[in-house]
């Protein structure tokens, strides 16, 4: 591994100090949450339900960013808690039964996994997870677990056929552990069993009664055939890939993100929201290419306020699903689809009132649910994973990517002081929260856990941050501590991504102990895909050629290092630098 020696001493930068400071204080506030929030097994101390209002994967989200904010270099305490309150609340949401709810009726987990969902909630229950092995790849029970969830969708699981390899679909919206639901879904299904609401829990969508929540959920009922929701999937067969190298995982998430390709060029460029079982567009939804739950043309009352709500969740994360492929293959043609998605949208424009308007939606009328502004859902994503300047003109201005163009070098400091004003805030939301178990819904608490990630990853690794969507990181640098043999900066250091292109990273590390010297080393990628050319700094330049590369850092030093790359040329892989 090649290394770089660092021993200019330089005065400790305000933006270090506070980034080391947000990291610190996470931890701290974590336990406090745990403490008051989990019992001692891990139980979360709330009324398990069912559903898609509240629900095991908003149970889950209460450990949102504790995993990545570990391989970020939070202390160890983070992922131990972690592991208690993920063992805690697999046990609990599998002994947790429904009465009326059909496929719950025996346990809401089966084989540690929800019994059948959809796959917009599926990845939400996964964020933290599918993170867990930046954390420790090595762990016996996440390598088992991981393979038993991808499992689940290759049909190595004889009671959960969830795909059919000769058509290359998921054949329901509704999937897990005891396969598809292959009839229509019913507001039931997805509101959970009865419960009493007024005065006692406050339902995330607003309901005011029981009666409300099935109103909600009504015309949620066209689930059967495949739908875009569902390459999250991919997401389970990337992460497995990347912690076994068994090519297996590999070809079917490829497989299967390809039949989605076809299928939306052979509809116009434009991806379907359903496909038949018998592998057709609009198969289960009288032929209509838009048709079905969460479709281009679904929109729904909504009774908590009367008006109408358009939902249409294929638009919503299904970029990410074929930038699981580009990060497999580094095949940069999987972006296009996504590409002709923004454009024919807004190509569609037209004047309302004097102003351009562009639509959301596609139903029985066609373009529907006009805006002022245009469709952009993913266009700076699409800019980030290409770089290229045709899709930084669809992304518009973003306060992160002008710092980035050095536009604004006070971005930084003002995007960590906002995130530890955030954590300031959840800690005396915490502190003021004076409910009872037996009066919290699951997601009550999502809104109060302190794991705050957003400005580091962007800051510390030039990444995307990884919120509730269910997928992989996405970065351009990663840290591991060699004398901790452990992801994550080394204790007392700080990295600040300061510019990117399509071909370089410029970064800033700092040690901020004054008396103890500290190694880092520096890989390309979360995931190892970006191979590392070269490094530069103080005016000499080091020749690397591997996924990664040493920097020793004397007491009190810090130094720029611009990195040359290869941008997604390697296969992903979990291993830590010295495996």
């Amino acid at each position: 591994m090649s290394h770089l020696s660092i021993d200019t001493v330089v005065t400790p930068p305000e933006w270090a100090m506070l980034e080391r400071l947000l990291i610190d204080a996470q931890v701290e506030a974590i336990a406090e949450f745990q403490t008051k929030y989990f019992d001692s097994r891990g139980y979360l101390l709330c009324i398990p339900r069912w559903g898609g209002n509240d629900g095991p994967d908003d149970a889950a989200e209460n450990m949102l960013n504790w995993t990545v904010l570990y391989a970020l270099g939070a202390d160890r305490d983070v992922l131990d808690r972690y592991r208690v309150c993920w063992e805690g609340h697999l046990q609990q949401y599998t002994e947790a039964k429904t009465v009326e709810v059909e496929m719950a009726r025996d346990g809401m987990y089966y084989k540690e996994f929800p019994v059948m969902f959809d796959w917009y909630h599926h990845g939400e229950w996964l964020s933290s997870f599918i993170l867990e092995g930046l954390a420790d790849p090595g762990d016996r029970i996440y390598n088992e677990r991981l393979r038993r969830f991808a499992g689940l969708y290759m049909n190595e699981d004889p009671q959960a056929k969830n795909y059919d390899p000769e058509h290359k679909i998921i054949r329901s919206l509704f999937n897990g552990s005891r396969g598809p639901l292959l009839r229509k879904a019913t507001a039931l299904d997805w509101a959970g069993d009865p419960v009493e609401i007024e005065g006692r829990f406050r339902p995330g969508h607003g309901e005011g009664t029981f009666a409300q929540m099935l109103d909600h959920f009504k015309d949620y009922n066209d689930v059967v055939g495949d739908h875009p929701l569902n390459l999250g999937a991919t997401t389970l067969g990337f992460n497995a890939y990347a912690l076994t190298g068994e090519s297996k995982y590999r070809d079917w998430m490829l497989e299967y993100t390809d039949a989605w390709v076809e299928r939306t060029k052979a509809n116009n460029d434009l991806i379907p929201s359903n496909i038949g079982l018998d592998g057709t567009i609009g198969g289960e939804a009288d032929g209509k290419w838009y048709g079905g739950c969460y479709g281009w043309g679904f929109s729904v009352i909504n009774p908590a306020n009367g008006e109408w709500s358009h939902r249409p969740a294929c638009l919503s994360r299904t970029h990410y699903s074929f930038a699981n492929a580009l990060l497999m293959t580094g095949d940069f043609s999987y972006l296009e689809l996504w590409r002709k998605t923004i454009d024919i949208i807004n190509s569609n424009a037209k004047e309302i009132d004097g102003q351009t308007q562009y639509p959301r939606g596609y139903g029985d009328d066609g373009w529907y649910e006009y805006k002022p502004e245009p469709f952009s859902t993913g266009a700076f994503e699409t800019y980030y994973w290409s770089q290229d300047p045709a899709d930084r003109e669809r992304a518009g201005s973003n306060p992160w990517q002008n710092y980035l163009d050095g536009k604004d070098d006070s971005y930084a400091v003002k995007a960590l002081h906002c995130d530890l004003s955030r954590l300031q805030t959840k800690r005396a939301m915490l502190a003021n929260d004076l409910s009872t178990p037996d009066c919290r819904m699951s997601d009550d608490m999502n809104r109060i856990n302190p794991a705050t990630t957003d400005a580091l990853i962007r800051l510390m690794l030039g990444g995307l941050p990884t919120g509730r969507d269910g997928y992989p990181l996405h970065c351009r640098v990663r840290y591991f501590a060699p004398d901790r043999q452990r992801s994550g900066l080394p204790e007392d250091v700080a990295a600040l991504v300061t510019s990117m292109d399509a071909d370089s990273t410029t970064i800033e590390l700092v040690n901020l102990n004054q008396v103890t010297a500290r190694q880092v080393i520096v890989q390309g990628g979360a995931y190892g895909e970006h191979q590392i050319t070269s490094a530069s700094t103080g005016g000499e330049t080091a020749s690397i050629d591997d996924r990664f590369f040493s920097v020793d850092l004397a007491p009190a030093s810090g130094c720029e290092i611009k990195i040359g790359m290869k941008r997604y040329a390697n296969s992903p892989t979990l291993a830590f630098p010295w495996s």
